[in-house]
């Protein structure tokens, strides 16, 4: 499409946006009186106007049923975390059978690892990417320092290469050669916080496959942004949170991703909790854990259903919306947010050109997010565009993540955005 940088042509896009009908299902934040642009749903998806009415469900069926809500609640929380199978399978490309929701996302991370990194004397590493998020890196350090092994030593961190932002996916392929038998597993964020970056997660699951190491994925940035084919792909492991792209609100329920063969390995090493146990003996209280054949098995607690009663107010959206329509309208907005940042900085005079954006141009490599580095500028100009009522991401020394939500933002608000974006400048 030939983008143009007017208001006309941002409101024609709107008026055929097959979607524009559920930015009516979010609450908008109101600052000062005035509607903001919320381009942070890579941090915190916004509130959808139902989520009231799911949590109150649950908490009108606590206070007429007590324990009993367990099995006579309209949705009985005994099996509150079964209704996400179906749905959260689709997101993820996966069986139902390979996913389940449960704790929240480094928790998640962590019991993963215990069944994925298997250390021994000489198959011992874990490649990631450098400066991973920081839950992750500490993860990783822990489950190492954990195994008795020195982290320096132990993770093996693939960096951009000189003057870049960021990492050619051949470079990590080969560094997962170079490791060969050392390599344990392979732990990576399959879309980067600071860049937006995709990796080929494919690729790097079939390399780590080929040096007998296991391959997972932090899917924090991934999930509902991305299409994800996971089972497909053969990706060991994944988890993700639920409160960025899925909208299901702060330190919202996380969700897990194991591939079906290791569901069926009842041998795989695992942090048990009576949640896993096999339903048939689930009650019967006795010793000897019998980790169901499922996802489910890592589950250690019965469900937080207030959180998860959020969590389902979401994807009942998404499961409405479908992600074929959701990935085909983030590629509109999110490159006409490209081409508005783009024309701005175009605007600008030759010696004052302050704008460049570091997430890749290849839709391959690419989801919502639009991270910008403003060259020149401190944290005055997100201060000055906070001020002017724009919801975006700051991340130190200079670079400004933003990612346009194809469910609820519009093609007017990037317009809007490139007119104080200029004018900031």
């Amino acid at each position: 499409m030939t983008y143009q940088n007017n208001l006309e042509f941002a409101q024609k896009l709107d008026e055929q946006d097959e979607l524009k009908a559920y930015r009516d299902k979010f609450h908008i934040p109101i600052i000062d009186g005035k509607e903001t642009i919320y381009f942070t749903g890579n941090s915190l998806g916004l509130q959808p106007k139902s989520t009231i009415d799911y949590i109150n469900t649950e908490l009108k069926d606590w206070a007429k049923w007590g324990v009993e809500g367990h099995f006579n609640a309209k949705n009985p929380w005994f099996a509150y975390h079964e209704m996400f199978a179906e749905p959260i399978s689709k997101i993820v490309g996966a069986k139902e059978q390979e996913v389940v929701v449960m704790n929240n996302l480094t928790v998640n991370l962590n019991l993963l690892m215990v069944s994925f990194y298997r250390p021994t004397k000489s198959r011992y590493k874990i490649i990631c990417e450098a400066k991973a998020f920081p839950s992750d890196q500490y993860a990783l350090e822990m489950q190492v320092k954990n195994a008795g092994l020195n982290p320096d030593e132990a993770i093996i961190e693939i960096s951009p290469r000189n003057g870049e932002h960021t990492i050619h996916n051949e470079d990590i392929i080969s560094a997962i050669e170079n490791a060969g038998d050392s390599l344990a597993c392979v732990m990576i964020g399959g879309v980067n916080y600071f860049t937006g970056q995709v990796f080929d997660m494919k690729a790097i699951t079939d390399a780590a496959h080929s040096v007998g190491a296991n391959c997972g994925f932090d899917l924090a940035h991934g999930v509902g942004n991305i299409e994800l084919k996971l089972h497909e792909w053969n990706v060991d492991f994944a988890c993700w949170c639920s409160y960025k792209y899925l909208n299901s609100g702060p330190g919202g329920v996380s969700g897990v991703y194991i591939n079906e063969r290791h569901c069926n390995n009842t041998d795989l090493p695992r942090f048990a909790g009576w949640w896993g146990q096999e339903k048939e003996t689930r009650f019967l209280m006795e010793k000897g854990f019998k980790p169901m054949k499922t996802a489910e098995a890592w589950q250690m607690s019965n469900a937080p259903v207030l959180s998860m009663a959020a969590h389902k107010a979401a994807i009942d959206i998404f499961d409405e919306v479908g992600m074929d329509k959701l990935l085909k309208k983030q590629k509109l907005i999110s490159g006409y947010l490209e081409f508005i940042v783009d024309d701005v900085n175009e605007s600008l005079s030759s010696s004052n050109k302050s704008l460049e954006i570091i997430t890749p141009r290849d839709w391959k490599e690419r989801g919502c997010q639009v991270s910008v580095i403003a060259h020149g500028f401190g944290k005055s100009l997100f201060d000055e565009l906070t001020a002017e009522g724009v919801i975006t991401d700051w991340r130190e020394p200079n670079a400004i993540r933003m990612a346009p939500i194809p469910l609820y933002n519009s093609f007017e608000d990037i317009y809007r955005f490139g007119e104080i974006l200029k004018e900031a400048l």
